[in-house]
C-alpha cells in the first residue's frame, strides 16, 4: 500500500526565528523537487529558494534536508524544510505543499508510520510522546530510557522466554509418543512459575512510573487561618492563593504546579475545615476532605500558638507531612495526633527549607526514577496482570492442551504492550497523545 505524502509543522506555533516543516511518503522527492527546483544531497542541509510549483513565486530561502527511506524516522522518504518562522512564510509553504500533493498530516501520524514500518515499538512510541509532554528532569530520563527501548529489552525477553516455553509444551503435546527429553512438562512448569514471580514483582512498583509520568496530587488541609494558603505561596513563590485574616476566605481549591526533585507536583490549598457558616463553605469543605481523599500526599497544617482542631486531627492519620505554622507566635508542640510535627513559619521562612526537602524526599519516594524500566501507563499494567494471570492458570489446568493455551493468551498480552499482536484497538489512543509534526 502506497501511503500519502503527509506534512506538518515540527516545531512550535507563533512568530519564531525558525519553523520546521516535515514531510514523510512515497512522494517526499516529487514534492520538494517542486518546490526546491530539485532533491539537494540526502542528509546535507542545503539552502535552497522555494517557490510555489503553479506560479513560481518565490516564497522563502530555506534549508532543505532529504532522507531517503528507510534510513529515516518514518522509514519512509522524509525531509525537512527549515523555514524563516513568520506565519505568512509558513502559511505560503504550506498551500505550496498540498498544491504539489501533499496533505497535512494527522496528530502522531509521523510517529505511526515509523511504528507500522517498524522502526519502532509502541512502548518507544509512548516514550517519544511521554519526551514530548516532559515537564521535569526525572520526566524526561524517565521517558527517554523507554524511548531508547528500556521497556521493550524487558518485555521482549518475557516473549522470547513465553515463546521457548511454549514450543516445549507444544512439543510435550504433538510428541508425547517420541523419545523426548525427561522432564519436559515439569520445566515448563519452572519456568512459567519463575516468569511470573517476575512480571508480579515488575507489577509490584506502587505505581512509581505512572505518577511520575502524570504527575502528583498534594493536598493541604488545615483549619482557617493555620497558613495553609500563605504556605502554598511560599512554596510556589508567588501570590496564587488570597491571604487573609477573616476566616473561610479560601472556598475552592486553589491549584499550583511545582517541580519537587524532578517530579511533576499539583499543590492544591483547600477550604479550611470546621463547621461551615453556610452552603457555599461547606461545598469548599467537602471539596477539601475528597482531594485529600484522591491526593498521594496530604499535607497537614496546624497553627502552632492554637490547641490542635478536632477536624485535621482526623487527617493526621493519612497525613505525611504534619506541620505546625506560625512559630514566630509560639514554640511547635511535640507530638499533634501522636505525630511529632515539623515546625515551621511561613511568615520568617523558618523551617521552610527544611520543608522543601522534606517534600522532595517524599515526592521522590512515591514517583522518583526508578534504577529498572518502570510501568509508565494503565494499559502496561493491565496487560501484565492479564499475563500473570493466565500463568498461574498453569498450576490448575489438568491438560497439557489448557497449559498451552494459558502460554498463548498470556504471550498474546505481553504482546499488546510492545504492539507485536492485537494492536488495532489501542493505535489511535497512543498515537492521538501526539503533536501533530511528531
Amino acid at each position: 500500500m502506497v501511503e500519502a505524502t503527509i506534512f506538518a509543522l515540527a516545531s512550535g506555533a507563533g512568530r519564531a526565528a525558525v519553523a520546521l516543516l516535515r514531510l514523510s511518503g512515497s512522494g517526499t522527492a516529487g514534492v520538494v523537487a517542486a518546490l526546491a527546483g530539485g532533491l539537494p544531497p540526502p542528509r546535507r542541509a542545503s539552502l535552497r529558494r522555494l517557490r510555489d510549483p503553479r506560479t513560481a513565486e518565490l516564497l522563502d530561502q530555506a534549508l532543505v534536508l532529504w532522507f531517503p527511506g528507510p534510513a529515516s524516522y518514518t522509514g519512509e522518504d522524509s525531509a525537512e524544510l527549515h523555514l524563516h518562522g513568520g506565519p505568512a512564510v509558513i502559511a505560503g509553504v504550506a498551500e505550496a505543499l498540498v498544491s504539489a500533493g501533499a496533505r497535512p498530516a494527522e496528530p502522531g501520524e509521523f510517529t505511526r508510520r515509523a511504528f507500522l514500518n517498524g522502526r519502532m515499538d509502541l512502548t518507544a512510541a509512548e516514550g517519544i510522546a511521554d519526551l514530548v509532554a516532559a515537564e521535569t528532569v526525572a520526566q524526561r530520563r524517565q521517558a527517554l530510557r523507554q524511548a531508547e527501548g528500556a521497556l521493550a529489552t524487558l518485555y521482549g525477553g518475557w516473549t522470547a522466554r513465553l515463546t521457548a516455553l511454549l514450543a516445549r509444551q507444544e512439543a510435550f503435546i504433538e510428541f508425547e509418543d517420541e523419545d523426548l527429553p525427561t522432564g519436559l512438562d515439569d520445566a515448563v512448569a519452572l519456568g512459567s512459575a519463575a516468569l511470573r514471580a517476575e512480571i508480579a514483582a515488575h507489577l509490584a512498583d506502587a505505581g512509581r512510573g505512572e505518577r511520575l509520568r502524570e504527575g502528583l496530587l498534594v493536598a493541604i488541609l488545615g483549619a482557617p487561618n493555620a497558613g495553609k494558603s500563605s504556605l502554598l505561596n511560599a512554596l510556589a513563590g508567588r501570590e496564587a492563593a488570597i491571604v487573609s485574616a477573616r476566616a473561610g476566605t479560601t472556598r475552592d481549591v486553589v491549584e499550583v504546579r511545582l517541580d519537587l526533585a524532578g517530579v511533576p507536583v499539583t499543590l492544591a490549598d483547600t477550604a479550611g475545615l470546621r463547621e461551615a457558616a453556610d452552603e457555599i463553605e461547606a461545598e469548599g469543605v467537602r471539596r477539601a476532605c475528597r482531594r485529600a481523599e484522591e491526593a498521594d500526599l496530604v499535607i497537614a497544617v496546624f497553627a502552632a500558638d492554637q490547641a490542635p482542631d478536632g477536624a485535621t486531627l482526623a487527617w493526621v492519620t493519612h497525613a505525611a507531612l504534619v506541620l505546625a505554622n506560625k512559630l514566630d507566635l509560639a514554640p511547635a508542640p511535640t507530638a499533634i495526633g501522636g505525630v511529632v510535627p515539623l515546625g515551621i513559619s511561613v511568615r520568617t521562612g523558618a523551617g521552610l527549607d527544611a520543608l522543601r526537602i522534606r517534600l522532595a524526599e517524599e515526592a521522590g519516594a512515591r514517583a522518583g526514577l526508578a534504577a529498572e524500566a518502570t510501568l509508565t501507563r494503565p494499559r502496561h499494567r493491565a496487560a501484565l496482570t492479564e499475563a500473570a494471570g493466565w500463568l498461574a492458570e498453569l498450576d490448575t489446568a489438568s491438560l497439557p492442551e489448557l497449559r498451552a493455551e494459558a502460554l498463548r493468551a498470556a504471550l498474546r498480552a505481553i504482546g499488546r504492550i510492545t504492539g507485536r499482536v492485537g494492536v488495532e484497538a489501542v493505535l489511535d489512543a497512543v498515537f492521538g497523545e501526539f503533536c501533530i509534526g511528531k
